[in-house]
């Protein structure tokens, strides 16, 4: 079977699942793609104000966007308690997938995605930017890695629970807004791939992030709140993808992180990888601490356990004895539901890992955070702030580039989620190197 048939057989399967509208059909051969949806600057597509839904911005007025039916076996449960005794122990067995060979061409499904969102607004326009003069540390045998972060926003609590008073409800409908989260993914092609509030691993991101030849890594959180959703696809969790022609995995640690020797709802993955062109080991986390105002303490506990968990796989991972934390270069992604000003922010910017944030280098004096990772209106009012970083091991790594925020002009005046935006975060990139290894690190 052909690469275009197989993008548009497992579109068709995916729909099927959910009980949805069959999609527009696939271009025809030869056609040009809608690459005009990548140029808008403008102010974002339209939302639905206190008066109800409306048409997104540009388009007919016309879609019928229903809200989307329930995917997966565990659509029928309907308590926590049933919903959490149903999963697998995630805490002690390895991913069950089988890494088949990459038989979907990235540019033929980001096809199929634009084909998909010709009725919707285009997302905001992004440039990547370099975010420091001299010359910069990669090379042909030094490429450099991409990395993105993005909390995706879980279908159940989009739909269901969070409250987004500005988006219209069809703006949430599954059927639609898989296609901007994966436009995106394959717009940016990232390397290593990290998200948090994944509830469609299996049925939707597992499969095709296969097929386009990552492997992945899926932790549920063990009490998730998509399970008080009476229609709900399963638990959220966090994800971690990489590509596989350019990484070989070493070791995978799943991780419930704790605070006061007590275990919490909150996880991570790290996985330690050989980058296939320099034959450097580099480690990778991803993580979603606790939300809301009043667990900041909590957080910094939380965060802190997570610190010593990486210090203690950086020193392993290294494969030398004796090695000290750090050992291994680190890249920490996540959403910490935490501003600059809390103290796990503190915790993570002081660790002996000696960790920076990536996102700080793009403003003037290279040690302010971005205004915002985040921008919503829900019944408690407007808010806006700076809860999702990339840490990296500013020793052993350069930042070469970095995806700039998008503008309050361009986010628009009903903020996020939105017609042209699919989640209440925006996602972060970063183009890191290997910085040249130091002496005693050769011995």
């Amino acid at each position: 079977m052909n690469p275009a048939r197989r993008c548009s057989v497992l579109f068709s399967h995916m729909s099927s699942l959910g009980g949805q509208t069959a999609r527009t059909p696939l271009l025809p051969v030869g056609a040009a793609p809608t690459v005009a949806r990548f140029d808008h600057t403008g102010p974002g597509g339209g939302g639905g104000g206190p008066g109800g839904p409306k048409a997104p911005s540009g388009g007919s007025g016309t879609r019928t966007g229903t809200m989307a039916a329930p995917v997966g076996p565990v659509s029928g449960a309907s308590s926590r308690f049933f919903g959490t005794m149903v999963q697998p122990d995630p805490y002690t067995k390895e991913d069950l997938e089988l890494d088949l060979e990459p038989d979907l061409e990235p540019d033929q499904l980001l096809r199929e995605c634009e084909e998909a969102l010709q009725s919707r607004p285009a997302r905001p326009h992004r440039e990547l930017v370099r975010p420091r003069p001299g010359p910069p540390c990669t090379s042909k045998h030094n490429p450099p890695i991409r990395i993105m972060q993005w909390n995706i926003l879980a279908q159940a609590l989009g739909e269901w629970k969070d409250g987004f008073i500005r988006c219209p409800l069809d703006a949430l409908c599954w059927h639609q807004r898989k296609y901007q989260i994966l436009e995106e993914m394959l717009s940016l092609r990232p390397d290593v791939l990290c998200l948090q509030e994944v509830d469609h691993y299996h049925d939707t991101f597992q499969p095709i992030m296969a097929r386009l030849g990552y492997h992945g890594s899926f932790l549920p959180k063990p009490w998730s709140p998509c399970l008080d959703v009476e229609d709900n696809n399963g638990p959220d969790g966090c994800a971690l993808f990489y590509r596989r022609s350019r990484f070989s995995p070493l070791s995978t640690a799943r991780l419930r992180l704790s605070a006061m020797m007590l275990p919490t709802n909150q996880v991570a993955i790290a996985q330690t990888l050989r980058c296939r062109v320099t034959g450097r080991r580099l480690c990778v986390a991803v993580t979603h601490l606790k939300a809301r105002s009043g667990w900041e303490r909590l957080r910094s506990a939380q965060g802190a356990d997570l610190l010593q968990s990486l210090q203690s796989i950086t020193a392993h991972g290294s494969g030398l004895e004796g090695a000290e934390p750090g050992a291994v270069p680190l890249v920490v992604c996540g959403d910490f539901n935490a501003e600059p000003s809390e103290d796990v922010y503190r915790r993570f910017s002081s660790s002996p890992l000696g960790l920076s944030s990536a996102y700080k280098l793009l403003s003037s004096d290279g040690q302010s955070e971005p205004a915002y990772t985040t921008w919503k209106i829900r019944p408690s009012g407007e808010s806006r702030g700076t809860l999702d970083y990339i840490w990296y091991s500013q020793q052993a790594l350069s930042v070469e580039g970095l995806l700039e925020l998008p503008t309050e002009e361009q986010i628009g005046p009903d903020r996020l989620p939105s017609y042209h935006y699919p989640s209440d975060h925006l996602s972060l990139l970063c183009d890191i190197s290997f910085r040249e290894e130091e002496p005693h690190r050769l011995l």
